[in-house]
């Protein structure tokens, strides 16, 4: 799952940074007001971090934006404002939740996990294809009833693969939901998790469509 953190305290972001990647999130940061806007008009995310006193264009901004793109991305405010009626005005302008620094980052966590959930409940969490079913919120996998061991970086590609099952992914698209802004990535590196999934579930349950990507695939018989 990809997240967006917009925080113009670098030691602060880097803290979150690693404190989020260690949960499984590929996290994009941008430090300016007006690169968060550009990365929510160009990418889909699970859910905003968002400080309100960011440089260029303000959170509060950035939100509004957000919103008139009639997009329902759940915003975690992050932030030092902390009278009531800066609370009530962010909750207000359409901010999901309200976090006041410093806060723990096991916090930070719940609260997250906590939006996903909510914008979740419309929606199956079970993901199924074949004898597979894949949990979102538990992040397990099962192959007829078994339980089977993934990878973060696994359960990613798969879960990208079943949400669409009849549906080609293209390489791009598993790099996007695997990988943040400037990491690095081995030419092979798609290859590589998809021969890994294949040895765990099935060499027939991952379909390589040539020159296009990847789709899941029906056991014939």
């Amino acid at each position: 799952m990809r997240i967006l953190l917009a925080e113009d305290d670098a030691s602060q972001a880097e803290s979150i940074q690693t404190w989020l990647e260690m949960d499984g999130y590929v996290i994009d940061w941008v430090e300016r007001g007006d690169h968060a806007i550009l990365a929510i008009e160009q990418h889909q995310y699970e859910c905003v971090l968002l400080d309100r006193g960011l440089p260029q264009t303000s959170g509060d901004q950035i939100l509004t934006t957000l919103r008139k793109l009639q997009k329902d991305t759940p915003v975690i405010f992050i932030t030092a404002r902390d009278s009531i009626d800066d609370r009530v005005k962010g909750l207000d302008l359409g901010a999901n939740d309200y976090l006041v620094k410093p806060f723990s980052l096991e916090e930070l966590s719940a609260r997250i996990r906590a939006q996903i959930r909510l914008q979740q409940k419309n929606q199956s969490h079970l993901l199924i294809w074949e004898d597979l079913q894949l949990d979102i919120q538990a992040k397990t996998l099962t192959k007829a009833g078994k339980l089977v061991n993934l990878t973060a970086k696994e359960f990613q590609i798969l879960h990208k693969l079943m949400q669409k099952p009849e549906h080609v992914v293209t390489r791009e698209q598993l790099e996007e939901s695997l990988y943040a802004w400037g990491d690095e990535i081995e030419s092979n590196a798609i290859e590589v998790f998809i021969y890994q999934l294949r040895k765990k579930i099935g060499t027939q349950m991952i379909k390589t469509i040539r020159g296009l990507g990847y789709r899941m695939h029906k056991a014939e018989g």
